[in-house]
């Protein structure tokens, strides 16, 4: 019986690490814009019952992103909004360019150069850079090796010729 309990314990325990461990994919763009992919990630991040910050570079590209959520595709319909809607908590995925939560995300996009000083918080973050730029490679490898030093649960995703995604690491 005390054998038992104490299994229980141990396995109760490794359960709660491996919830305060961040997973962060980094997804390496080489055949399709920002545009075309974000979309299809918001998608099935939304389809999971995630709650979802996207953190841009800048505020013209929240508002330009903003604008191509709603356009995108003519059959489709992902609820989001920016500070310039308001209600940030009712959004399930809101639009930033700061690095707050309003609306109690636990899974971050980073696009565009965004970037965090802290993973805490977060069950995934999302790294989307644009493998023709150099800046954006080494600021994903600067990256990488500080979500690695951190104990997070790192995975590098590559762009296919065919716009799949390839696992390399």
């Amino acid at each position: 019986m005390a054998k038992t309990g104490l299994s229980s314990i141990v396995v109760q325990r490794q359960a709660a690490w491996e919830r305060l461990v961040t997973e962060v994919f980094f997804y390496h763009l080489q055949h399709q814009p920002l545009e075309r992919v974000l979309p299809s990630l918001l998608e099935k991040s939304f389809e999971r019952g995630w709650r979802v910050v996207v953190q841009a570079g800048s505020q013209e590209r929240v508002e330009a992103l903003d604008t191509h959520l709603w356009t995108y595709r003519d059959d489709s319909f992902l609820p989001h909004g920016s500070v310039r809607q308001g209600n940030a908590a009712r959004q399930p995925i809101f639009l930033t360019s700061g690095t707050d939560n309003p609306n109690a995300a636990t899974v971050r996009f980073l696009v565009e150069g965004a970037d965090l000083d802290t993973f805490a918080g977060y069950d995934r973050i999302v790294y989307i850079f644009d493998g023709r730029i150099s800046d954006a490679i080494q600021a994903a490898r600067e990256a990488w090796r500080r979500a690695r030093d951190t104990g997070c649960d790192v995975t590098y995703w590559q762009q296919g010729q065919n716009g799949r995604w390839e696992r390399k690491a």
